[in-house]
């Protein structure tokens, strides 16, 4: 009866997951394999004989892909901006020392050309590095060696991922929120301070005159003259004696302070049909508008006085576009916040709906893209192929937003429910696959092809950890990242991923694992041109 359930694939998928959470639940003095267990089970099983459908594990790669890419895209241009340069070089290292020991073990023991460049694609678990080294050299052995080199191309980068914290001393925990705490401090904390006027160049003039936010940064949120608390507005005059609160950093508030008078302490109430609330931006028609389009305080007599996004207070410029999810302090008469309100959508309940249009859109454009085939000039052509594209289509629409009515983001509890359901099915596929030739292969094609993928896999994951830590100096998880995408490895990003709530790595990874592609592709092409 067993044997019977084992052969379908639907009772095998979920055994194989449920083992596997098992297993990575063991820890060894304070290391477990996590989520990444499941591929080891999914290896004894596919020895075993249980196979699980090719396109079960497409669909879990997509998934998978492509909620990674979504997440990753906000932080995708500021990261390559900040540190593409050196992530490239440590993805260019990766690839070329790859390249380099396939090379060198082919001269040392003789290996064909076919063999050498079929080893490279399988240990870096590259299906379209395969593709380019079958096209190059026209031999089948190609496909022998990326066989034999493909289950620790698969099995060595997890492991390795998993070692490195240990081996480096790093708590990735603790690192991640010292890396968080550094970006947080790139934005100026805000403060509310409260001023006097005591200054005789600002008694009678309006607060639109003082040109106040530009010239300060800061944002006027009430005043109070004599006993009444007014909601100031551009025209209004300020008088010797008014008290003005006002939210800004700590350097907007010293220039105010030089403009008004003199900095005390204390608070403004709100009057009796005032207040201030919290509105989450929720309506799709205001993605991506800018703040001053709004304009709140002509329309409804309301300010904001600061934007929170992603665990960040933002100055609300006019020039600032608006994000899905956002959260504005609004400060106003209640009448016009309920207005402002209806504006802005304000329904929490929206940021946990998950609309499967945009998905299964994204991940059709995504497959499409993935289809194209682009020359790069003199023979050489590149196809970023099924993980290529879903991968840049995600960055790419993450980036947009938002196209007409379509919202191509997604919250946050359901990208991470539908990627790991993706993982999952993604690395039982990969594992079975990879385990029902294992034993077969090693004793046919021998010991050698095996320990040269090994150390093809090998070799570069350690060139770039020492220089990526010792030369570049780069953090922990962004060298995890790297070294995943460098290796085109989409298990090893799942064994960081499940070590970190982090969003570093995943950013890192498709940072480079585009360039890591078509670098590998022209290498393995060059070799099979150049190399006897």
């Amino acid at each position: 009866m067993l044997t019977d359930l084992l052969q379908s694939p639907y009772f095998s998928v979920f055994l194989i997951i449920a083992l596997g959470f098992m297993l990575g639940r063991v820890k060894i003095k304070g290391l477990s394999l996590d989520i990444s267990a499941v591929i080891f089970i999914a290896l004894a099983f596919g020895h075993w004989g249980v196979s699980i459908p090719k396109a079960l594990g497409n669909f879990g790669l997509v998934l998978f892909i492509y909620t990674i890419g979504l997440q990753a895209g906000p932080g995708f241009i500021d990261s390559f901006r900040s540190k593409g340069k050196t992530l490239i070089l440590i993805t260019l290292l990766i690839v070329a020392s790859a390249c380099i020991t396939g090379v060198g073990l082919k001269y040392l023991f003789g290996m064909s050309t076919p063999d050498t460049v079929g080893l490279i694609a399988g240990a870096l678990s590259s299906t379209p590095g395969l593709a380019a080294a079958i096209d190059s050299t026209n031999s089948s052995s190609a496909s022998i060696a990326y066989g034999v080199a493909y289950p620790f191309g698969v099995i060595g980068v997890i492991l390795f991922v998993k070692f490195l914290p240990k081996l480096l001393r790093v708590d990735l925990q603790q690192e991640a929120r010292r890396l968080e705490k550094e970006r947080r401090s790139q934005f100026p904390v805000l403060k509310n301070a409260l001023f006097k006027v005591t200054s005789s160049s600002a008694f009678g003039r309006t607060l639109g005159q003082m040109h106040v936010r530009a010239l300060t940064g800061a944002v006027v949120s009430r005043l109070r003259r004599g006993d009444e608390i007014i909601l100031p507005k551009a025209h209004t005059t300020l008088k010797e004696g008014d008290y003005i609160q006002a939210v800004g950093s700590e350097d907007a508030l010293k220039r105010l302070e030089a403009m008004l008078g003199s900095r005390v302490e204390g608070e403004l109430p709100l009057g009796h049909e005032q207040g201030i609330e919290s509105l989450l931006l929720t309506k799709k028609d205001m993605i991506n508008k800018q703040l001053g389009d709004l304009n709140l305080q002509g329309n409804f007599a309301c300010t904001v006085t600061r934007i929170r996004r992603s665990g960040i207070d933002l100055l609300p410029s006019p020039d600032l576009a608006l994000k899905f999810g956002d959260k504005l302090i609004v400060v106003g008469e209640k009448e016009g916040i309920k207005s402002v309100a209806r504006l802005l959508g304000n329904d929490e309940k929206r940021l946990s709906d998950t609309d499967f249009f945009p998905i299964a859109m994204g991940i059709v454009l995504g497959v499409l893209f993935g289809k194209l085939n682009i020359s790069l000039g003199d023979g050489f052509s590149f196809s970023p192929g099924l993980t290529g594209g879903v991968l840049i289509m995600a960055l790419f629409l993450s980036a947009v937003g938002k196209t007409g009515p379509i919202l191509w983001s997604m919250s946050g509890p359901s990208n991470q429910l539908l990627r790991q359901l993706g993982l999952l099915l993604f690395l039982a596929e990969v594992g079975t696959s990879a385990g029902a030739n294992l034993v077969e292969t090693f004793r046919e094609h021998g010991l050698l092809l095996f320990c040269s993928g090994i150390l093809i896999t090998l070799v570069p994951m350690i060139v770039s950890a020492v220089i990526g830590r010792a030369v570049f100096k780069i953090s922990s998880l962004d060298l995890l990242g790297t070294i995943t995408g460098g290796m085109t490895s989409t298990p090893g990003l799942a064994a960081v991923d499940s070590m970190t709530d982090s969003n570093i790595p995943g950013v890192a990874y498709a940072t480079v694992y585009p360039i890591a592609m078509i670098l590998l592709i022209i290498f393995i092409q060059c070799i099979a041109v150049f190399v006897a």
